[in-house]
């Protein structure tokens, strides 16, 4: 019956005012608008975007530095944007400091033959640099120069979801249920609070690739370059290209184009469905 509830709960983050459990009503008060969070009018030009971000921008001779000059053992993975690499810098300062030193960020570099290009960098550089939320990975700082396009967030060490449940290299280790259902409940409050009043963001990519998770397996959501504004006055909805993955994207998405906050609810199923199949 609990987990049938706490999936009842994944699946409908906004039911949660009435609930007569206690633990239910203590597990969905950070649903709604949350004091950790902040929101700035959302600039709409690249120009203001950068100017009223409240992030460090990096020049790219510092994040080489930071990196080591982006070599192959700092390499922590690759995506559709690029390569992420492990780099140090000054807690203080944010200046690059020598390897073991000072505080570890991961550095995302945008491919120069990347599929995902300005457009996404901008996107991430838009929404990180104002949405703020515990269930959010942090962005630092960004690099634009030339042709160069990087990103610098806080560092994950447990890495993705997708990680543990398929167990991509062998020091992933296997998650047990209590800790699968205090991630995807994570993953859900943010989820809740991008689509709040307070935030209107329709995040688009939500998988277990994109479900970060820090050194106590606090989950957090990642990659915003295909998030877009939500729907506004009333609207139930908005139009765009479908993007996404296949198989946590909704069916009336993929065949209309129209987004609205509904289609998270199969993204957390699915996540729950892959839960039971890769129990350990």
């Amino acid at each position: 019956y609990q987990r049938r509830n706490r999936i009842r709960l994944l699946c409908n983050p906004g039911n949660n005012s009435k609930s007569s459990n206690s633990s239910n009503a203590t597990d969905t008060s950070t649903f709604g608008k949350s004091s950790s969070s902040s929101v700035p009018p959302t600039p709409r030009t690249e120009k203001e975007i950068l100017q009223s971000s409240n992030l460090r921008k990096f020049t790219f001779s510092e994040l080489r530095s930071s990196t080591r000059n982006f070599r192959t053992d700092s390499l922590l993975g690759e995506g559709g944007f690029g390569s992420v690499f492990k780099g140090w810098i000054d807690e203080r300062t944010f200046t690059p400091v020598k390897p073991g030193t000072g505080m570890i960020v991961a550095v995302k570099k945008l491919k120069l033959d990347s599929f995902q290009g300005h457009k996404e960098w901008l996107a991430e550089v838009n929404y990180l640099g104002q949405l703020s939320h515990p269930n959010l990975v942090k962005l630092i700082g960004y690099c634009l120069e030339d042709e160069q396009r990087l990103l610098v967030y806080e560092f994950m060490p447990k890495g993705s979801l997708e990680h543990h449940l398929f167990r991509r290299a062998p020091h992933f280790q296997p998650l047990s249920w209590n800790l699968r259902m205090k991630v995807a409940l994570e993953a859900a409050r943010g989820l809740a609070f991008l689509h709040s009043d307070e935030a209107k963001v329709i995040y688009r990519d939500f998988k277990t690739s994109n479900v970060l998770l820090d050194s106590e397996y606090n989950a957090k959501l990642s990659d915003f370059g295909l998030a877009k504004d939500g729907p506004s006055g009333d609207k139930s909805h908005v139009s765009t290209r479908v993007m996404g993955t296949q198989g946590y994207a909704a069916p009336e998405y993929l065949a209309t184009g129209n987004l609205s906050n509904m289609p998270y609810q199969l993204s957390v199923t699915t996540i729950l469905f892959l839960y039971y199949f890769h129990a350990s």
